[in-house]
């Protein structure tokens, strides 16, 4: 592949040297001066074709959104997080406000998870009332009626953005579970977007739960109208819905969170192939079993246990836990959720799982 650069000589020079001398010494470079350069590239790229002034300052105010919010994440990295979606509209002593309220206070105070929430009143507020103000992030959307947060967030894990598509990047990018109350489009377009997200393989497996307080008929109409129209009509597999699960229970959602994460650890590809991270390695006999039960999964080959490849060894990327590897065939990720579940139930769920790195 062509080095991505200007096609100056002169300027490509420059351009590397600067960001070879931003880089050193500093006390976390790891050999990203490449990757600096090439953004540096970019920008330059986007202003020799002509960009009018109005893209450059989006593509400017998104890079700030974003390098804001990777700062402060990037503080709790060690820590577990779950989104909380849900309408702005629902008013305190709502039971769907009051379900969300002690939802994020067991996540947050029984399970040592932190709370994510769009920032604003209603069930965003909620979710944040109950994590507590040292417990919750907001990621909040700069809106003419709405431009405040509310007053669970301290203003050092706040973040306020111009645009959706950021702050929906963020979400996705920072969030170990997601928990979807009713809402309104807003709500509806965050659920499809992480469903899309995961059945189509750009985003990690994550757990989504569907919460309602018993009565409210909201997911389940939801869930009918998947049924009767979408699945129905081929238009998503059955095994799809194995990507959402559907509570009207406190215990429920949270027990439903935890436990995908009571052996599952974390997943990335190497040459090709999917890696799968756990806590405890599944014996032999599983493994053989894996093999018959999810043989639909497979391009070619098998489900077989590995150690850390080199990749893996270099990048320092949790060598130490046990694998299953596989030639996945990134369509069936609702087959592989199932697969997940089962080796989850291998081990007790443990109120305080190790996130990942």
């Amino acid at each position: 592949m062509p080095p991505y650069e200007i096609g100056d000589a002169d300027l490509d020079g420059r351009i590397r040297a600067l960001a070879a001398d931003a880089v050193a010494n500093h006390p976390h470079e790891h050999g990203d001066a490449d990757l600096i350069a090439e953004m540096m590239v970019s920008a330059l790229k986007l202003f020799r074709d002509d960009a009018d002034r109005g893209d450059l300052k989006l593509v400017n105010a998104a890079l700030k959104e974003m390098r804001y919010s990777f700062l402060v994440f990037s503080r709790y990295r060690d820590v577990r997080k779950v989104t909380i979606f849900g309408s702005a509209r629902t008013p305190p002593g709502d039971p769907n406000y009051e379900m969300a309220s002690e939802f994020a206070r067991i996540m947050s105070d029984e399970r040592s998870w932190m709370v994510i929430t769009g920032a604003g009143p209603g069930i965003m507020e909620a979710g944040n009332r109950g994590a507590g103000i040292d417990n919750s992030f907001g990621v909040n959307i700069r809106l003419p009626f709405e431009a405040d947060a509310n007053p669970y967030i301290h203003e050092s894990r706040l973040v306020n953005f111009k645009y959706f598509f950021t702050r929906k990047l963020i979400f996705m990018k920072e969030s170990h579970a997601f928990a979807l109350f009713p809402g309104g489009f807003g709500t509806l377009d965050e659920s499809f977007e992480l469903l899309t997200l995961i059945q189509t393989g750009k985003s990690d497996m994550h757990p989504i739960v569907l919460i309602e307080a018993p009565g409210t008929d909201y997911w389940q109409g939801w869930l009918d109208f998947v049924g009767d129209r979408l699945l129905a009509n081929r238009m998503i597999a059955a095994s799809d819905l194995g990507l959402i699960r559907h509570a009207t229970s406190v215990p429920e959602a949270v027990e439903e969170i935890c436990r995908f994460y009571a052996n599952y650890h974390s997943q990335r590809y190497v040459d090709d192939r999917l890696v799968l991270r756990f806590m405890q390695a599944p014996e032999p006999g599983v493994v053989a079993h894996l093999n018959e039960e999810y043989s639909d999964l497979l391009v070619d080959g098998t489900i077989e246990a590995t150690e850390a490849t080199a990749v893996e060894r270099a990048d320092g990327d949790h060598p130490e836990l046990p694998r299953l590897r596989l030639h996945f065939d990134r369509r069936s990720f609702g087959r592989l959720r199932a697969m997940i579940d089962e080796l989850n139930t291998l081990v007790d769920t443990d109120e305080r799982v190790d996130p990942p790195d």
